[in-house]
Order: C-alpha cells, then sequence, then structure tokens
C-alpha cells in the first residue's frame, strides 16, 4: 500500500517540515559537492578541495605528541586504564571539576591574565552549536529577537533560530569601513525593529569574527557594550577564535572590556569551544560561560540534553592543565597560522586578487568583484558556480555570509597541507588567468569587429555619396536606397 509523498511529509513535525536548518545554502551546498568528489594528491586530483571548512590542522603535530608522551591522560592505554571506572560511569551534568577549572585557566591565559574565570560559572556542551542554542534558549523566547552584524556565520541561522523560535536581524556592514560594525548601525537597527515591534533581547557578536577573520577594538566592544547595558539586552560574545590572533592588533575579550565599562554583568555570556583554537572539532566541546548565575543554572539542566563525553574531559582537563605544553602551543600555533596566511595572501596577489587585511581566524575574506559583470547576487553565484564546478574549489559565496555586497568569497586556508595549498592555488591563478585572457579576447573581437563595422560603413557611405553616384543615380534626400547597408545597419 502506498501513502502520498504530501501525506507522510504532513505527518511530521512543523520542526521536522521546516527548512530552519539551512542545508539548501550555497554554504552547505559547497559542502556536499566535496564529498561527492573529494580531492587526494594521487587518487582523486582533480577533485573538489575543501576551502569551506575553517578547521586548524596546522598544530596537530604537538598534540599528537603529547598525546604519546601522557599515556596515563587517556583510560584508553594500559598506562590510563586504572582510571576507566571512575570515567566510565554517570557524571553529573555540572561535568568534571578538574575538566572545568583547566577549561577556566585556558581561557584565562588566552587572554594574556587580563581576565579571570569562575569553573562554577562555566557550563559544558556538545560544541559550539549546542552551547549557542542552549543559550539562546536560555535568554530568549520564540518571536524575540537578537541583532547580529552582517556578515556573520551562515550556521548561525541554524544555531540560533531552527529549534528556538528566536529572530536574528542582520545589521549590514559593508566595504567601505572594511566591514566594522558601529555603534550608529547597532542604534539603527535597534530602533528600526522598535518600530515593527520586534523585541529585542540582544546583540550577538563574534569576535574575532568569522567570516571576516578580524578582531573587533576595544574602543568598538565598549561603546556596544555600553549600549547593551543601556538598553537593558544581552551582550553575547561568540570568542571561538580568541586563541587564533596571529597578527596585531592583540584580542580583546569582552571579559575585560566589563572591567572598564559600566555595565550590567548579568547581561554578558560568552561562547567557547576547543574546536577551533585547539583543532578538536570531533571532540564536540563547547562552553557556555554566564555572568548570570540564573543563565549558569537554567543552562546546566539543558545541558543533560548535549553532553560532553567524560572520556573527552578526562583527557582535556590533563592537556589543559600541562602549563609546558600549552604555553608551547599557544605560541606556536599564532606563529603556523600567520606564516599559511601570509604564504595564501602572497599567493592571491600574484592572481591580482586582494582580501581584507585580516588578523586572526582561519580564513580569508575575498575579493571577486572585479572578476563578475555586474555587482549583483546572480552574478555572485554564477562565479561561485564555476568556481565549484570548473575550478574545484569549494569556497562559500559571501552571500551565505549575508554579506550585503555582492562579490566576497570566504576562502579557508588552515584545514590542508602544503602540497594542498600550492595546488589550490595554482588553479586560482590559472582560472584568473583564464578568465583575463578571455576577457581580453572578447575586447578584441569586440574592437576588431567595431573596426571591420567602421570599415564597412564607410565604404557604404562612399558608394552612396552623391557625389560618387551617377546623375541617373542620384535621389532625393529623403529618398534613401531602401536596400543599402548602411540603412539596414541603422536599424
Amino acid at each position: 500500500m502506498e501513502f502520498a509523498s504530501e501525506k507522510t511529509h504532513e505527518s511530521l513535525s512543523k520542526i521536522a517540515r521546516n527548512d530552519g536548518h539551512g542545508e539548501d545554502s550555497p554554504y552547505f551546498d559547497g559542502w556536499k559537492a566535496y564529498d561527492q568528489n573529494p580531492f587526494h594528491p594521487t587518487q582523486n586530483p582533480d577533485g573538489v578541495i575543501q576551502m569551506g571548512l575553517a578547521e586548524n590542522q596546522l598544530c596537530f603535530d604537538l598534540i599528537e605528541e603529547w598525546i604519546k608522551n601522557n599515556p596515563t591522560a587517556s583510560i584508553c592505554t594500559s598506562d590510563g586504564v586504572g582510571k576507566f571506572k571512575d570515567v566510565a560511569i554517570f557524571q553529573d551534568y555540572h561535568g568534571l571539576l578538574e575538566f572545568r577549572q583547566a577549561v577556566a585557566k585556558f581561557m584565562g591565559r588566552v587572554r594574556r591574565g587580563k581576565s579571570t574565570f569562575d569553573p562554577n560559572h562555566i557550563v559544558m556542551s556538545g560544541g559550539a552549536t549546542g552551547a549557542s542554542e542552549t543559550l539562546i534558549f536560555c535568554l530568549a523566547d520564540p518571536g524575540d529577537a537578537f541583532l547580529v552584524p552582517s556578515p556573520y556565520y551562515p550556521a548561525f541561522d541554524r544555531d540560533l533560530r531552527w529549534r528556538t523560535g528566536v529572530r536574528i536581524i542582520p545589521v549590514d556592514c559593508d566595504s567601505s569601513n572594511n566591514f566594522q560594525v558601529t555603534l550608529a548601525q547597532i542604534e539603527s537597527a535597534y530602533t528600526k525593529a522598535k518600530e515593527a515591534n520586534i523585541n529585542v533581547k540582544g546583540v550577538i557578536l563574534t569576535n574575532p569574527s568569522n567570516p571576516l577573520g578580524i578582531t573587533l577594538s576595544r574602543e568598538t566592544l565598549t561603546s556596544l557594550l555600553s549600549f547593551t547595558s543601556e538598553k537593558n539586552l544581552h551582550m553575547v560574545c561568540d570568542e571561538i577564535y580568541s586563541a587564533s590572533v596571529f597578527n596585531s592588533p592583540a584580542f580583546t575579550s569582552i571579559s575585560e572590556v566589563m572591567q572598564e565599562t559600566e555595565c550590567n554583568p548579568n547581561l554578558v555570556h560568552i561562547i567557547y569551544s576547543l574546536s577551533k583554537d585547539m583543532g578538536l572539532p570531533g571532540f564536540r566541546v563547547g562552553i557556555i560561560y554566564s555572568y548570570n548565575d540564573q543563565v549558569v543554572q537554567c543552562a546546566r539542566k539543558m545541558s543533560s540534553f548535549g553532553l560532553v563525553s567524560s572520556q573527552s574531559q578526562h583527557l582535556l582537563a590533563s592537556m589543559l592543565s600541562d602549563e609546558v605544553f600549552i604555553e608551547k602551543f599557544l605560541e606556536e600555533s599564532p606563529r603556523r597560522l600567520a606564516k599559511r596566511h601570509g604564504h595564501f595572501v602572497k599567493g592571491l596577489k600574484q592572481a591580482n586578487i586582494h582580501c581584507l587585511e585580516g588578523n586572526a581566524g582561519l580564513f580569508l575574506w575575498m575579493d571577486l568583484r572585479h572578476l563578475m559583470k555586474v555587482p549583483t547576487l546572480d552574478a555572485e553565484m554564477k562565479l561561485w558556480r564555476v568556481i565549484i564546478e570548473d575550478v574545484k574549489l569549494n569556497v562559500s559565496p559571501g552571500s551565505s555570509f549575508h554579506c550585503p555586497e555582492p562579490g566576497f568569497f570566504r576562502v579557508c586556508f588552515a584545514n590542508m597541507d602544503d602540497h594542498t595549498v600550492e595546488v589550490a592555488l595554482k588553479r586560482i591563478r590559472e582560472f584568473v588567468s583564464k578568465r583575463s585572457e578571455n576577457a581580453d579576447d572578447k575586447k578584441l573581437l569586440k574592437k576588431k569587429h567595431w573596426r571591420n563595422t567602421n570599415l564597412r560603413l564607410s565604404f557604404t557611405s562612399s558608394k552612396c555619396d552623391e557625389s560618387l553616384m551617377s546623375p541617373h543615380q542620384r535621389m532625393s534626400p529623403h529618398s534613401p536606397v531602401p536596400h543599402s547597408p548602411l540603412v539596414r545597419a541603422r536599424t
């Protein structure tokens, strides 16, 4: 017996039926293209290179070396199996105390000791995705809204909106000031939302920015924090790239600004993760740090739906507590990021491609506006399709980040080895060169065509000129030759 697909679809919940996850966006489409035809240097050298994944694979050797030298940190080794039972049995959703202590200490070290963090205010969750959603559940009701400077991380639409029913109001930033958000922009967005009877609950910042790869200045953070506190709005700062700053200016955390600004600490919350700074997304370690006791208590209850495994907590507690290792890692990781970033920027410049001057993160904000015929979303999509299907590079179009200006693309540079980087840069250079040659050929053809047309028209004109016509061929100025090439050319 067959059932109509529509009926089957209707039997599902609204969440199951809707497209709030955003999986059909170009951001995720690029991943699908890679999954269907992944690049491999020998087995599939013509495959798609994954440049849409913000992942730091540049320091795996340091972590692997530490694991080899610290076998007792894992319950899966003969040296560490003695802790197996303690870790394997039920753990309270507060998390292992040693894990929360280690994370708090690590967060303080990343901020150069300018901020300290209380382990009792740390709530763990299944990655930054789970942490973000849990925090929004605690702060807002369905229909409430948060102001988010754009361009912003595409999966925010999933993480913050899909299941919570909360709204995101993009605050458009543009290239006129290198996409820096201003207090005036936030104030304007807030006023418009209030006029539309939208209940704004807060502002969400990503610092350092994904996809821009830049840090927010202390002055900007101070002005925005003062504004949110004055309006009784929550300030949520996603700081998951805080240890991935590799050039000046240095990272400034909202936790530092709080100490210098008159504000309500109960309205300030930080999202953190070990996915980016430590390159450990598979461990699914997300952190909520809130200065609000009620938010901490509520988030702890909700965290039971997405806990970090005790095995991961046990291992990471030991790793993050190793001060010698952490000091070495926090020095070496930015150095390697800076080197890779510089190499990639140089390679792009050789192809006459420029990027926003970045100092943080695992990606570049690449400007390809000069490769588009017209500055439209359709033109951006056409260019992106060519890059995905012909150049075989999964880069993410700016529109998927809600960028108001067409022609910008995010390209990730830290999730591949040196050989793959060179292959990617070669493909880009060849693509731009070929595109330029085609454009020049078209201009040349157009120019030649124009010259030929002029010659033809000039010749035709001389044939029709009265001075060259026989008396029998002369006609009234009001009676041109109806079938002359010149007349046809003008019609």
